[in-house]
């Protein structure tokens, strides 16, 4: 009776939603939490840096987490509302309504989720479902999620559902089944060992039905023809973890059978992903590499999909990402079908009260990445290359990059504190990336990046930051420079102004200035945030998943809430 209690609880949470009372967040015997976020932009028409007119004026993203907890059980849901979406993010979002919610119910070792589900098998390569709002992506899974813990070493966890399309569902079904075990929990013998590993390992398929997609570049004498389509997709993956004293490594790898789709010509070639990551800790000292390879592995519930929805895994970058405006001009987004890279990076401390580390100790750090393409050998008989519609497609040595670069950079950080109310953290990035391959437009690009980060405390509460970059480049848009001034009274009250300066453009008449005052106002939970200026067109990425965003000037309004 319990149970159907909640589950009555639940119903009314999403039916009656506006009569519901929160009185102390407690509602009949469980509790009551969630959040509330409204992002609004007032556009202006600015035609020198290509800020188009918005006939509405104003436009809304906002949505609200209601979640309902009593003991091993919780319900959820959200209400989303786009009228109309931001600039930037995609038009079939338009509209409101809930398309997220969810039960949950744990008994014994089981638990069981249903309605829209995120999960992550492994390092997220062969699944994952997510939200990000920074991006406008949502591939949750709406269907059925079983955990079960047979013993306290293994778990195992199985889905099932279609993903959300927008204000819709896609058409592919996907399942997959995942296990994790810790041995040294499962092996008496190995409890008390200093080597700690996990193993585990996944399935993951997806289902379309069948479509009429042709053959039309393999055999001209035959236009017509149609390819045989799989409508069963099936992708596994291993992983290891292991922890001795100091060190770590982690290592996973994901092979996919054939999966033609729009993404990748629909060739019939196979798709391999592999990432592993060694590190190293100790006090004042930390080193980290990390090695990846991609080839073809797009993996989406819509075959024909040719925007970032309806992604069934997530490829993590191995690039670092970015805060400072300028080093964040240019970000590479991850490429799945065809990237080989390694990212390494060293963090020392020099210690405090010596020579060179003074009262306070320097903070070092050294970082380098570099993605190439893989090598590719085109099928034998197949001529011409990239349009091997309807083939294997190529060929490609596993171990060996291709020549091609798109994207490396090495960055030094020094971080120092002067004295007990003055730091300084200043950062040197040289850059290459080749926006055609990543963004799909523009050359090669090389740059240098000077940021000085200055940060000086006036008295307990209030503290004053300056920041100035400079980025020197020949391609793309020419040389930046960058300088914000931040004012902050703790724990409420931030002002701040900056401006971005292309001074270096070819293009005399496209040196332009983009100036931005924004201020914010924090009470406990709650927090407004207002801000006034210019944005330039450019891309905004998330882990190496990105979304483009145009030129803006106007009135930006946030306002986000926990309760």
């Amino acid at each position: 009776m319990k149970t159907h209690k909640h589950i009555l609880v639940a119903i009314l949470l999403i039916a009656a939603l506006p009569m519901t009372v929160f009185s102390q967040n407690e509602i009949l015997g469980g509790r009551i939490n969630g959040n509330f976020q409204m992002d609004a932009q007032y556009y202006r028409p600015d035609s020198l840096i290509g800020a188009k007119p918005v006939s509405e004026k104003m436009l809304m993203n906002s949505w609200t987490n209601i979640i309902y907890t009593s003991g091993n059980f919780n319900a959820g849901m959200r209400f989303e509302t786009y009228l109309n979406p931001i600039n930037g993010y995609d038009i079939k979002y338009k509209g409101s309504g809930i398309p997220y919610w969810h039960v949950d119910y744990k008994t014994g070792q089981f638990q069981i989720t249903a309605g829209n589900i995120y999960e992550q098998f492994g390092s997220g390569m062969i699944f994952r479902t997510y939200e990000e709002h920074n991006l406008g992506l949502d591939n949750s899974l709406y269907g059925l999620r079983v955990k079960f813990r047979p013993h306290k070493s293994i778990d195992l966890k199985a889905i099932y559902g279609t993903q959300r399309y927008y204000w819709e569902k896609g058409p592919g079904i996907v399942r997959g089944i995942d296990a994790d075990v810790f041995l040294n929990d499962l092996i008496p013998s190995f409890e008390n060992s200093p080597l700690k590993i996990n193993l585990g390992g996944s399935f993951v398929s997806k289902y379309e039905d069948n479509e009429q997609i042709y053959n039309k570049y393999k055999d001209s004498n035959h236009p017509n023809e149609l390819l045989i389509l799989p409508l069963n997709v099936g992708a596994g993956a291993g992983r290891i973890n292991m922890i001795y004293k100091n060190f770590s490594l982690t290592g996973e790898y994901v092979r996919k059978v054939n999966d033609p789709n729009d993404k990748n010509g629909y060739i019939y070639k196979p798709g391999e992903a592999m990432l592993v990551s060694l590190s190293y800790n100790q006090r004042g000292f930390g080193a980290f590499i990390q090695a990846k390879r991609l080839d073809n592995m797009t993996f989406k519930s819509r075959r024909t999909g040719a925007d970032k929805a309806l992604d069934i895994n997530y490829l993590p970058s191995i690039t670092k990402q970015q805060t400072y405006s300028l080093a964040s001009l240019y970000p590479y987004a991850t490429l799945p079908n065809n990237e080989m890279g390694l990212q390494a990076q060293i963090n020392y401390k020099i210690k405090r009260n010596t020579l060179l580390g003074g009262k306070y100790g320097v903070d070092l750090s050294l970082s380098g990445s570099i993605v190439n393409g893989i090598e590719k050998t085109p099928v034998p008989g197949e001529e011409i290359f990239e349009t091997t519609n309807g083939t294997l497609g190529y060929t490609s040595s596993f171990f060996k990059p291709g020549k091609d670069n798109y994207y490396k950079d090495l960055i030094l950080e020094i971080g120092h504190r002067f004295t007990k109310s003055y730091k300084l953290i200043f950062t040197y990035m040289y850059q290459g990336i080749d926006n055609f391959v990543v963004q799909g437009h523009g050359d090669y690009m090389k740059a240098h990046i000077f940021i000085a980060d200055n940060s000086y405390r006036i008295t307990t509460k209030q503290s004053i930051r300056f920041e100035a970059q400079a980025m020197f480049t020949e391609q793309e848009e020419g040389d930046w420079a960058y300088a914000l001034v931040e004012y902050s009274v703790a724990p409420k009250w931030f002002f701040s102004v900056a401006n971005m300066y292309n001074f270096g453009n070819p293009n005399p008449d496209q040196r332009l200035h983009y100036p931005l005052v924004a201020m914010a106002y924090n009470n406990g939970a709650n927090r407004i945030q207002i801000s006034y200026g210019r944005q330039r067109k450019g891309v905004v990425c998330v882990g190496g998943v990105c979304r483009e965003m145009p030129a803006s000037n106007g009135l930006t309004v946030s306002l986000t809430t926990n309760f």
